[in-house]
């Protein structure tokens, strides 16, 4: 399905425009990262609609996409890791989390471990995408920890659904950025140290 996915876009854009086998390889890539994303997402979707937490998936993906841009983190070999780590993170604990009442020490806890998480990893680079450039890594950090900080005081401040749903996403995000998870799936860390 990927395959034929990807052989007709490629002919579609090769019909209006000639491009060079560096340039095709770059919009493979893209179009392959496009599909694994929408298939991926199909799945959570229809399994979070069969489990009924299709909102809170929604959410949790929200708040997830939006700390992972400036802090980044690992990503699987393979899309069917990649599936399987999705829905164990994302689905699974949402399920968990969904509709328990935690109270404000074990969320304390929680967060100030994910803070130091962010503080000591974040950002966490691919050997895909290494951040090479020293500046903007540093802003990453900056931007990262302030967005950890500030879901760990909206965690706090916000009572009930909501509170779980944003601690979701900044646990996958820590679980993401740690040189732990890039051992157990076997990639490598600070990449940019290699292209220095």
């Amino acid at each position: 399905m990927k395959e034929i996915f990807l052989s007709k876009s490629i002919s579609l854009i090769k019909e209006y425009k000639s491009y060079s086998k560096e340039e095709i390889d770059k919009i493979l890539y893209g179009l392959e990262g496009l599909y694994l994303t929408i298939s991926k997402l199909a799945v959570i979707f229809i399994l979070s609609l069969i489990l009924g937490i299709f909102k809170q998936i929604l959410l949790v993906l929200l708040f997830f996409n939006i700390i992972r841009y400036p802090a980044f983190g690992a990503h699987a070999n393979n899309s069917i890791s990649c599936l399987l780590l999705s829905i164990l993170l994302i689905v699974g604990l949402t399920l968990m989390f969904c509709n328990c009442n935690l109270y404000i020490i074990p969320k304390l806890i929680i967060c100030s471990i994910c803070i130091l998480d962010f503080i000591l990893f974040a950002p966490a680079d691919t050997a895909k995408r290494p951040m090479t450039d020293a500046k903007k890594r540093k802003r990453r950090k900056v931007y990262s920890c302030l967005l950890a900080i500030s879901y760990s005081i909206a965690i706090i401040i916000i009572e009930g659904n909501i509170s779980n749903l944003i601690l979701i996403s900044l646990i996958i995000e820590s679980i993401m950025i740690n040189p732990i998870s890039y051992k157990i799936m076997h990639i490598t860390y600070n990449n940019y140290k290699r292209l220095d």
